[in-house]
């Protein structure tokens, strides 16, 4: 197929000059090959997308291109010109602009501040401005690219910061344009947006090399597409000319089943019952804003919404670990027994001896001890379990016995207990807390971010797990920033915007439309407003409303 695929990317149409053309580029690092001869063309003029798992050697190909990287050996020819990248100024100079995933922008700085930072005219910033105020005004003018250059960035959605960083690097005259994730932390509003953008810079001749895990995007946005495997490039396809499924078994070299095959819920009792629960942190804000819900066993509920309103600390108040300093109100029950919210018993070792387990959003801050061996993160947490202790000592031949299990189970490679979390990739690292946390066999196991920076074979894999554990009757809350997911997985939805639910929707009976008008907190009665009386929609634009990041 991968051959196949690589005839079609060499017709004719492609032999001008390319944008970007890539020849013979290979990279290690020590022992490991990140990339190994890959051959791209980028033609002029479009979206091309790259795709591949984790690890298959995406992001050192694209530092390389930007000047991060020194290949071992290859040549990087732009337009045409063999060009040697030694930094990224030198790829600035050569009209290449990356987008990173996480923003490279100055918080208390203002829009134009931080446009014209590392680009200023001469140690007098007033010029610099004044100029860069005019630049920008017609940049956003021709490319729908509304912004306030006077607003601090703090200030402004996560959409709008990421335009802020399309600016900059129109600013710096990017006529090539990498973007990595762009729409991870995107409402599905600002995701379209930003495709109406890229499709406008495409028209005035821009290239674009979009760096994305969602298929769906690929197919939507794309003209061309690139696929990497374990450091190779595989395949160069038309877009239009494939298809999600044919793309998944290149990425990861056999077929992978992209719809999730789940029969319907048979809900039985409610596992946790949640009412009026607010949490304010130690700074004074209200984080949770009287949040009421129930989940019952043998089903899943996913939480939606856009990172940073409420879900985190829904999370944590839940797995036993909210921010010291927080104020906490309300009422948790878990198989009818009330929680503790405060004092000794409010912990995440009682939690967890209550019958509740938890996959953490960040599983490097927060599921793993990155230091520490396989089999050492596999007792994180049940180190107390009698089958674990020996005396005064831990029963290392035991634990070691039970991580070697679950890294067989759950397919986690390479299938060593005694290399360390750090050394897996993401995917395996998740698959290691993922299987901690099921295999302890909970009543109720809280997921976050189940799948983020997780490769398609293994977003299978947990997706598989997770739906296995409810069909046992275990009850579930999900919550994702990826609305696919949580209309694949959920059997019902509901949707959080600045710490409160929103409205609950079933899976079949909703739109990403509609989700993502609740996730800006829009509602049919209208925009809903905030702790301090401000509406969401607060315009800074002609395309809004959308949410607040």
């Amino acid at each position: 197929m991968a051959a196949a695929a690589q005839q079609i990317g060499g017709r004719p149409d492609e032999a001008a000059p390319a944008a970007i053309e890539l020849r013979g580029i290979s990279k290690a690092f020590g022992p490991v090959q990140a990339n190994r001869n890959i051959d791209l063309k980028v033609p002029k003029g479009t979206i091309h997308g790259i795709i591949g798992e984790n690890g298959a050697g995406k992001s050192t190909l694209m530092s390389i291109l930007y000047g991060f990287y020194k290949p071992d050996r290859g040549q990087i020819l732009v337009n045409g010109q063999a060009l040697t990248i030694s930094d990224s100024q030198t790829a600035i100079r050569a009209g290449i602009g990356m987008v990173f995933q996480h923003f490279k922008l100055v918080q208390n700085f203002t829009v134009l501040e931080n446009i014209i930072l590392g680009a200023e005219d001469g140690a007098l910033l007033r010029p610099s401005l004044a100029k860069a105020r005019g630049v920008l005004k017609q940049l956003a003018k021709d490319y729908q690219l509304n912004v306030d250059p006077d607003e601090t960035i703090e200030e402004l959605s996560v959409g709008h910061q990421q335009r802020v960083e399309i600016l900059k690097a129109l600013y710096r005259q990017a006529d090539i344009l990498i973007l990595d994730e762009p729409t991870g932390v995107l409402t599905p509003a600002e995701a379209d947006h930003l495709f109406r953008i890229l499709e406008g810079l495409k028209a005035e001749g821009k290239t674009i090399i979009l760096i994305t895990h969602k298929l769906r995007e690929i197919m939507e946005i794309t003209d061309n597409v690139s696929v990497m495997r374990r450091g190779e490039m595989v395949a160069s396809v038309r877009t239009a000319e494939t298809s999600p499924e044919e793309l998944a078994e290149l990425m990861v070299g056999r077929k992978v089943l992209l719809e999730i095959d789940k029969a319907p819920a048979n809900p039985g009792a409610p596992v946790l019952e949640v009412r009026d629960l607010k949490l304010v942190d130690d700074e004074g804000v209200e984080r949770l804003r009287g949040i009421s819900f129930d989940i019952r066993a043998g089903e899943i509920l996913g939480i939606a919404g856009v990172s940073g309103n409420g879900q985190t600390q829904l999370l944590e108040l839940l797995g036993g670990y909210p921010e010291k300093g927080s104020k906490v109100s309300g009422t948790i029950r878990m198989n009818g027994e009330v929680l503790d919210l405060t004092g000794t018993k409010s912990d995440a070792a009682t939690r967890r001896r209550r019958g509740i387990g938890h996959v953490p959003e960040d599983r490097q801050v927060e599921g793993l001890i990155m230091d520490f061996a396989a089999w050492e993160n596999v007792a994180f947490g049940y180190h107390d379990k009698p089958e674990y202790q020996r005396g005064l000592l831990m029963n290392n031949a035991a634990i070691k016995a039970d991580a070697g299990k679950y890294m067989e189970d759950f397919d986690v490679r390479p299938r060593d207990p005694n290399l360390a979390a750090r050394n897996f990739s993401g995917g395996n690292q998740q698959k290691i807390v993922v299987a901690r946390e099921i295999e302890r066999n909970p009543d109720l196991l809280l997921v976050g971010q189940p799948t983020r920076g997780v490769d398609i074979g293994a977003i299978e894999f947990i997706h598989k797990r997770i739906v296995e554990l409810r069909d046992a009757g275990k009850a579930v809350l999900l919550v994702s920033v990826e609305l696919d997911e949580i209309l694949s997985l959920s059997d019902r939805i509901a949707v959080m915007f600045d710490g409160r639910i929103m409205g609950e929707r079933l899976p079949d009976q909703t739109t990403t439309g509609e989700l993502g008008l609740l996730m800006a907190g829009v509602t049919e009665t209208g925009p809903v407003p905030d702790a301090a009386g401000t509406p969401p929609a607060r315009q800074q634009g002609t395309d809004r409303p959308e949410g607040r990041g």
